[in-house]
């Protein structure tokens, strides 16, 4: 038997509409899952992008003592001269306690209360400094730790190695997460389909007996497992898309610089939908193809 476009619209609407429950189920479990696979590598991508730019940047932080002599200041701001010079940092700059104030409230800004309760008397001015290598850092800020007038000294790379090891925990939870559901998807699909099937199978049957190829009867099943898993995988790639944009726009609109980094482009998030509605789509005709299997020996 020849198959026929006609032939497999019509079997695969007839088959969702007689399992809508079980169909919806499927389709809302797919885009949960989903969804949660896209945040997780939407969160790794802003990660990766920001920790490229951060280790671009400022890799430790030599703050003063609020009280702090001229002559101390000078001091250290002579031996990074001396070191830039002899090519061991690349650059360095000198924040007073104004633009240390700057920077905090921009940190803290959806925070008033804490921004009125300092002012820029309470916060160190600081020397931010980029070795010209960076496993040179550590060696850099020993040198400074014991100098007069020097608080302390704080190296951005913890600071980094910190975020990504958080963030590597909420991946691999969402991920988890994700898995345990993407099975819960499989297994609701694999379910409707047979359940499809076995409401069918003396019409199987005789399809069988009356010369139909296995794939005549298989893709109207697929079919309908390939719609439930584009279904599902659409409004997860709605879903992802959106989160972007909502992060993007609250942390435009606080201006939360410091976040910026995180914000994957537009690109990026695209590519990351197009995924997620592949592997949707994978796992719907995959688990439908599974399930027509066992009904095809008669």
């Amino acid at each position: 038997m020849a198959l026929s476009i006609d032939y497999v619209v019509r079997e695969t609407a007839s088959n969702l509409r007689r399992n809508l429950v079980m169909t919806g189920a499927a389709v809302l479990t797919v885009a949960v899952s989903l969804s949660l696979v896209g945040g997780a590598l939407l969160l790794k991508q802003g990660v990766s992008n920001a920790t490229v730019r951060w280790q671009g940047g400022v890799e430790l932080a030599i703050f003063m003592q609020l009280g702090a002599s001229q002559g101390e200041t000078s001091a250290v701001e002579h031996q990074l001269t001396d070191m830039e010079s002899s090519g061991l940092v690349k650059s360095f700059h000198y924040v007073d306690q104004q633009a240390a104030y700057r920077e905090f409230r921009q940190l803290f800004a959806d925070q008033p209360d804490l921004v009125n309760s300092v002012s820029p008397n309470d916060l160190p001015p600081s020397y931010r400094v980029v070795p010209a290598n960076a496993s040179t850092t550590q060696m850099i800020g020993n040198r400074f730790t014991s100098l007069p007038g020097v608080k302390e000294v704080n190296y951005a790379a913890k600071a980094i190695d910190n975020m990504v090891k958080v963030s590597r925990v909420l991946q691999w939870v969402a991920l988890s997460f994700a898995a345990a559901l993407m099975l819960s998807a499989v297994v609701l699909i694999l379910n409707t389909i047979r359940m499809a099937i076995f409401t069918r199978r003396r019409e199987v049957a005789v399809m069988k007996l009356v010369g139909a190829t296995n794939w005549f009867i298989r893709v109207p099943f697929m079919m309908e497992g390939f719609v439930q898993g584009l279904i599902g995988a659409a409004v997860a790639f709605a879903l992802v898309f959106l989160g972007r944009d909502l992060v993007a726009s609250f942390v435009h609109h606080y201006g939360l610089r410091l976040f910026n980094d995180f914000i994957v482009p537009l690109g990026a998030a695209v590519s990351t939908g197009i995924l997620v509605l592949i592997v949707g789509i994978l796992v719907g005709v995959v688990s439908s193809a599974f399930a027509v299997r066992r009904f095809l020996d008669v």
